[in-house]
């Protein structure tokens, strides 16, 4: 028997239910009871979805309120001091959301015990994908206690509603080694502390008649560190002992297990999990190794990082050949390469999509359905699913037949691409100087990195030109006042380098993307970032192209207001290629250099029109790093290469910035050197400025802007917090080369907290200015 099986499913709703419901719940516009019911209620619809799909494995304990390592942290007791839990007993949600978001000060916070300065967790992202987690924080005398046994109540809830699922648990080993120790202490260090709980949990599935549990170890398609092996050889057997009878799924994904492969096949599963996707290098290597045949492996062959329509008969033919090495299709699982948690939910939703491109994609819903037509196969041959086959046959055909994808213009302008292309006039020194003497501006300048906040007011604006309520001219006027707000309210607090606020943009991404040729847009196509936030990434369909400017005319409007420079503002080239959903038909390295010669464009027309400081964003530079170090140099090289080819257009006195954020960037500071921004702005607040370790051992050459003000959590920092922050990366950045800024755009915070914090970020530089005097 073979099995149409599920990793997890997306975990927001089709329209961003979820998402309400937290964002009602933290605003006070409901109660804890009806954000919980909310929840269930979309767990016990997505659950049945899958079913009405023909998955026979459900999981279930996928979909945590905010993210799922903060999920495990909270069950785990693995909670710092000051966030109002007493080392015993269920976590409240006060306590998860103030680990999330921070300690706001509030009197219900101040009632529980959440201190009004509980910095939220650091967050950074989910292996090499767009989703990000929030690091658990632990230290050498962390004890671990199980505060809920959340997989057994979530499959219980299930149970009484008639389905039996399989509850997803983030492997003990892969948690360790996604947490951070405060003290430097090794995380592995805590494992014989930690299995006793995972223990705990197996047997209260165990008994209460659960067959499976899918245990995700995704650590397995990186390289390991010291020790890793061992400890994962410890925690699997003491997870096997625990609960005889509990058949356990190791689940790996994002990329081959390869060298880890002789360790995974070791380990006393019942069944392997094999990203067919990412790491189709490793099925020869399993099926040569013998998996023993009382073994399950679960094949994910259908991409659930992607949207793309699988190629059903070349999944078929690797089914196929995986149940003749086998002696059959007993004891096969046909699943996603991974969670469907990056992908939106029912392509069946987009009602605007050019038809031909729809036929040729598939959300989590019609993946599930590949999945299960597959599955269908293995059971009773091709013939039974000749039709499902066909249809995917076609859609291909279609797609490659389509004479929009290929513009040979496009192809002619990378090909004259010339290495001089990709080099700055002059050296940064130089640079620096010419850029002194043109902007002026003070030591420790300030700035922000982009977007101020996206009002209600702005939003309802927004949603009232699109639907034709709010007319073109009365939507422009309403932009523009806006923007002078801003640019005046800036200009009051005292900022140095301003920003027109973006509020005419969308998205970071969507905003570019739909002035681009190559490009294509969902309503629905939402996917969790973090948290609440979800984003609606872009389909890059075809050759990408810019057939009129941008940005110019909003940069010029803000730039006759003020007598201080005010940015460009663009994103990155990298950041576009990975925050979209990428064509399958072109090396992903070629899209790119596609996206930066249009972006060339956009900073050759801004500096003519007498623009100073350019900003080009690339917030994901990081997240498209290989997860093996020996693939990352050819990564790095071209990622480098299409920022430098998008920005080194310009003369030596204009200044060109780039941002980053939420990602460990430590061990790449050379690339990001390499990138020969003159200013870069990083995201350093929540990690309490631990990018300054790379210091150390490297000399960064050019300005860099490490961020003192976390936006992603709505505490607002005292300017002393600031000052202290500051002073840590001024003893290891010459003050010359320091700017001040904030980690991120402002876009999703409220005037309330932007205001105080934007005039603390200005307070911290005069005091750094004074101590210099």
């Amino acid at each position: 028997m073979s099995i149409a099986a599920n990793l997890g499913f997306p975990r927001i709703g089709r329209r961003r239910e979820l998402k309400a419901a937290l964002e009602a719940f933290w605003a006070g516009r409901s109660d804890e009871a009806a954000l919980l019911a909310e929840a269930a209620a979309l767990r016990g619809a997505h659950q049945a979805l899958q079913g009405a799909c023909g998955i026979g494995h459900i999981p279930s304990h996928d979909a945590p309120l905010y993210d799922h390592v903060l999920d495990h942290a909270t069950m785990l007791g693995a909670i710092p001091a000051g966030y109002g839990w007493r080392g015993e007993g269920p976590v409240s949600l006060a306590t998860s959301f103030a680990l999330a978001r921070g300690g706001r000060g509030s009197e219900a916070e101040q009632a529980r015990g959440i201190a009004a300065d509980a910095p939220a967790l650091e967050m950074t992202k989910w292996f090499d994908t767009n989703y990000h987690y929030l690091v658990p924080r632990l230290n050498a005398e962390t004890r671990f206690v199980l505060t809920e046994n959340r997989p057994l109540a979530l499959y219980a809830e299930a149970l009484a509603d008639g389905r039996r699922t399989r509850p997803v648990l983030l492997g003990p080993v892969t948690f360790l080694l996604l947490s951070k120790t405060v003290d430097g202490s090794d995380t592995l260090a805590l494992l014989p502390r930690l299995l006793p709980v995972y223990a705990e949990i197996l047997r209260g599935l165990a008994a209460a008649g659960c067959a499976w549990v899918q245990v995700d170890e995704p650590v397995l398609a990186t390289d390991l560190p010291p020790g890793a092996a061992d400890a994962m050889r410890m925690a699997w057997r003491a997870m096997a002992e625990a609960a005889p009878g509990l058949n356990l799924l190791l689940a790996s994904y994002f990329g081959p297990l390869g060298d880890n492969l002789e360790l995974a096949l070791s380990l006393p599963s019942a069944g392997l999990h094999l990203d067919l996707v990412r790491g189709a290098a490793d099925l020869p290597a399993v099926l040569a190794a013998g998996l023993p045949r009382d073994r399950w492996l679960s094949c994910g062959v259908v991409d659930g990082r992607n949207v793309w329509r699988a190629d059903l008969r070349g999944a078929f033919r690797t089914l196929e050949s995986v149940a003749q090495a086998r002696g059959g299709a007993d004891r096969l699982m046909v699943s996603p390469s991974c969670s469907l948690l990056h992908v939106p939910v029912d392509v069946g939703q987009e009602d605007g999509l050019d038809p031909a491109l729809k036929r040729s994609l598939a959300f989590a819903v019609q993946k599930l359905a590949e999945v299960r037509a597959l599955t269908l196969g293995l059971e009773q041959g091709e013939g039974a699913i000749a039709d499902a086959l066909g249809a995917s046959d076609a859609a291909r055909a279609a797609r490659g037949a389509d004479s929009r994808v290929n513009d040979p213009a496009v192809a002619a302008r990378l090909a004259a691409v010339t290495p001089e292309m990709l080099q700055r006039g002059a050296p940064y020194a130089q640079r620096a100087t010419a850029q002194a003497a043109r902007l002026t501006l003070p030591v420790f300048p300030t700035t922000s990195i982009g977007s101020w906040p996206q009002t209600a007011e702005v939003r309802q604006a927004r949603a009232a030109h699109g639907r034709g309520t709010l007319d073109a001219a009365g939507y422009d006027a309403f932009l523009l006042a806006e923007t002078e707000a801003a640019i005046r309210w800036q200009e009051e607090a005292g900022v140095d380098v301003l920003v027109h606020g973006e509020f005419e943009r969308n998205d970071m991404v969507k905003y570019f993307g739909e002035q681009l040729a190559g490009y294509a847009f969902t309503r629905h196509g939402w996917v969790q970032s973090y948290g609440s936030r979800c984003v609606a990434p872009p389909i890059i369909w075809g050759d990408v192209s810019r057939p009129a400017p941008m940005t110019l005319e909003w940069w010029q409007r803000a730039q006759a207001l003020t007598a201080r420079p005010v940015k460009g503002m663009l994103t990155g080239p990298v950041t576009m290629l990975h925050w979209s959903f990428v064509r399958d038909d072109l090396p992903r390295e070629l899209v790119c250099r596609q996206i930066a010669l249009a972006l060339r464009d956009e900073v050759a027309e801004l500096e003519a029109a007498g623009c100073a400081i350019i900003q080009i964003d690339e917030p994901a530079f990081r997240e498209g790093l290989p997860l093996r170090r020996a693939e990352q140099a050819d990564y790095l090289r071209w990622a480098v290469e299409c920022f430098r080819l998008s920005a080194s257009a310009v003369a030596d006195g204009t200044q060109i910035h780039t941002h980053m954020c939420y990602a460990e960037f430590n061990d790449i500071i050379g690339a990001i050197a390499a990138m020969d921004a003159d200013a870069i702005s990083i995201e350093t607040a929540r990690s309490r400025m631990e990018l300054l370790e790379a210091f150390e051992s490297f000399d960064y050459p050019n300005a860099i802007g490490p961020g003192v003000w976390d936006i992603h959590s709505p505490r607002v920092p005292p300017a002393e917090e600031m000052t202290a922050l500051l002073r840590r990366a001024a003893a290891r950045i010459p003050a010359e080369r320091l700017w001040v800024n904030p980690d991120c755009g402002c876009k999703t915070r409220g005037w309330a907290e932007v205001r105080p914090a934007m005039a603390h970020v200005v307070a911290a530089a005069r005091q750094l200015r004074a101590e210099r005097v």
